[in-house]
């Protein structure tokens, strides 16, 4: 996961509408199921997906009244607390 996009989705999502970055996951969710694709291009659309599930969680935060940058700080945390265990 990347903050910087991270960052940007969620901007995405203050300035839209979460329902975009929800059906966009639901597409590439749906490629993942082609047969054809590499490895490598496999990596890509999950390491999209998954910066996109982050800012929707972040998201979810600030409307839950977080501060932006905390919630950020909060997410890449538990990100990096699950990768160390």
């Amino acid at each position: 996961m990347k903050l910087p996009v991270i960052k940007h989705l969620s901007k995405f999502i203050d300035d839209n509408d979460q329902d975009y970055l929800i059906e966009a996951i639901e597409v590439l969710e749906a490629l993942t199921e082609v047969p054809s694709l590499k490895d490598e291009e496999l990596d890509v659309i999950g390491e999209l997906i998954s910066n996109m599930y982050g800012a929707l969680e972040v998201h979810k935060m600030v409307s839950d009244g977080v501060d932006k940058k905390e919630a950020l700080n909060q997410f890449m945390q538990r990100v990096l607390g699950s990768i160390d265990k």
